[in-house]
């Protein structure tokens, strides 16, 4: 008589629960970040672009209308 193969199965353990919940809370924050990163990017390129645009309006000499 041959024994019959008896397979362990892993019981999560309350740390592999609370590893969960923290890698999906860290994937959230982290798109949150690369969020924050990008929008700051943009108000950096805006505030130059708009720094060009005064500094042209200030050399500009005004018309005789």
């Amino acid at each position: 008589m041959q024994a019959a193969h008896v397979r362990a199965i892993a019981i999560p353990t309350l740390s592999d629960a609370f590893r969960g919940v923290e890698s999906l809370l860290m994937s959230g924050a982290r798109r949150n970040a690369w969020t924050a990163v990008l929008e700051d990017r943009k108000r950096a390129k805006d505030r130059v672009e708009t720094e060009h645009v005064l500094e042209a309006a200030a050399t500009r000499t005004p018309q005789a209308t």
